[in-house]
């Protein structure tokens, strides 16, 4: 069989199944199997597929069949710079917050050895990547309420050769910081689902990854509350929460950042052009 052919026959079958982007699948599961980009794919698809990636083609397309995401399939994720690995441990990064680092890093610029705090980090990818890409000294922890979110997050560190950058710790939001004014921004991708939209979301996502990442409350906004109560005692004077919001709650969060004090509120839109970036600072 022709790597051609495998993919083919894959991405008909998931269609079958009711997969969207089967194809795509397919596409990826083969790059990772050759150890290549999507992008080389085409100078190999006259090739013979030996027969071990034949069968490791099978047993992936029968998990993508599943419902199982991609990403958990190989085991890994390009963000930003980095590529992390992913399993259902935590959410899977997805591009939107690739821009919620961009503006932390450009707030970080205005700061000296900043103390920044990522909260509910699961697989680490934005505090990595602020560990990666920002060029001065920091303090930079990645917390989670799951154990197993930060352990993969370690493994990401590891992985990634920054471990002496970022450390990790189990906390539930916030809640075991007792020294005020410490920190100088806090960052966080939290849940934000509508619990009762939960049963609504696509299966790769309800299915398969962590529901604890992904439940924000009856309207969706219970960790925004938290956060920023919090932040008001543990921030230094100036300090600023950077948040991704779900579409259509940027008003819901500039109200709760004014209620709580905050100015510089800032609700900014994704490249779809939806609600997609919360940000303000304390005096």
């Amino acid at each position: 069989m022709l790597w051609r052919e495998a993919i083919g026959r894959s991405g008909s079958f998931l269609a079958a199944k009711g997969i969207e982007d089967g194809e795509a699948g397919a596409e990826i599961l083969a790059a990772r199997l050759l150890r290549c980009g999507r992008g080389e794919l085409a100078a190999r698809l006259d090739a013979e597929v030996p027969r071990r990636f034949v069968d490791a083609m099978r047993r992936g397309v029968m998990r993508l069949a599943s419902g199982e995401p991609v990403q958990y399939v190989i085991g890994e994720w390009d963000f930003r710079r980095l590529t992390l690995k992913c399993d259902r441990r935590a959410l899977i990064p997805r591009p939107e917050t690739e821009e919620l680092v961009t503006r932390v890093l450009a707030w970080m610029e205005t700061r000296e050895n900043p103390f920044v705090v990522d909260v509910g980090t699961g697989t680490g990818a934005i505090i990595l990547s602020i560990a990666c890409e920002y060029g001065g000294d920091a303090a930079l922890l990645g917390t989670d309420v799951s154990e197993d979110a930060v352990a993969l997050a370690a493994e990401n560190a590891r992985f990634t050769g920054l471990e002496d950058r970022v450390r990790f710790a189990v906390m539930d939001g916030l809640d075991d910081f007792d020294e005020p004014g410490m920190i100088d921004a806090i960052v966080s991708n939290p849940p934000y689902i509508e619990s009762g939209a939960i049963a609504a979301l696509d299966r790769r996502v309800r299915d398969f990854e962590p529901r604890l990442a992904l439940d924000g409350g009856a309207m969706g906004l219970d960790f925004y509350d938290r956060y920023l109560a919090d932040a008001l005692n543990l921030l230094k004077p100036n300090g600023a929460v950077f948040f991704e919001i779900g579409d259509g709650q940027g008003e819901a969060v500039a109200d709760l950042m004014k209620a709580y004090g905050f100015t510089g509120i800032r609700i900014e839109q994704d490249f779809a052009g939806h609600d997609r970036y919360a940000s303000a600072t304390i005096v």
